[in-house]
């Protein structure tokens, strides 16, 4: 079994769920006792959150640089990165290291292809909607691409932040989750990727009129299944 490099923290509270799948799936492959190797460098994200907040986006390729840098120094076989916004730093992070990063947006682009969808949502946080180091790997992988108005972009946003980040789930957020994508799917989209891998603490299949493609779960899977790769 190859052990995982995992950079976690951006928040805790997906990466508790990033450490449950990756348990959950090497017991579901092997059986028994066994457990994922996992080697988690939990970032504090107060200080990337600032970064983000200033633009000082090379701060915070420096803080997980070094800890790709220093997993890779304790044994890891490939980095983890447990979040959607902090891959637009994927390119300068594989500058330093040897070892490969598994993309969150490949994975899902690979889980989307195989239902065989070709229109899809994307909701996450503003960075990663508006910007294209999700979206081009994505459409690279020959899928269309939707996201909200302006507007529902910024409420989306402002959910992930100032509430999901902090652990905060609230009825009256999944109700304006539930019209963005119900509005997606008026425009085409066949599916949604919950692009933050905090979201699905507030959606899930039954609270969307659209299949869900929950990042964290799907990347989570995809690192257990590499990991167990021969």
């Amino acid at each position: 079994m190859k052990t995982i490099g995992l950079i976690g923290g951006m928040s805790w509270e997906s990466t508790i769920t990033y450490y449950e799948i990756l348990n959950k799936e090497v017991v579901k492959k092997l059986g028994g006792f066994h457990s994922s190797k996992i080697m988690m460098y939990n970032v504090d994200f107060a200080e990337l959150e600032e970064n983000m907040s200033s633009g000082n986006w090379d701060g915070n390729a420096q803080i997980l640089s070094d800890a790709a840098k220093r997993l890779e120094g304790a044994g890891a076989d490939f980095i983890v990165i447990a979040t959607n916004t902090m891959h637009k730093l994927v390119p300068q992070i594989e500058k330093r290291i040897k070892i490969p990063v598994l993309h969150i947006a490949d994975a899902t682009a690979s889980c989307i292809k195989r239902d065989g969808l070709k229109k899809v949502a994307l909701l996450g946080t503003k960075f990663t909607m508006t910007q294209d180091f999700i979206t081009s790997r994505l459409k690279s992988a020959g899928l269309e691409i939707l996201i909200p108005n302006e507007a529902d972009i910024e409420i989306v946003n402002n959910v992930i932040f100032n509430e999901l980040c902090l652990g905060k789930v609230l009825d009256s957020s999944r109700s304006e989750y539930q019209r963005i994508i119900a509005e997606m799917k008026s425009q085409g989209a066949e599916g949604v990727i919950l692009g933050c891998t905090e979201i699905g603490m507030l959606i899930s299949d039954k609270d969307s009129v659209l299949p869900t493609y929950d990042t964290t779960i799907i990347h989570a899977t995809e690192a257990a299944k590499l990991a167990l790769e021969q």
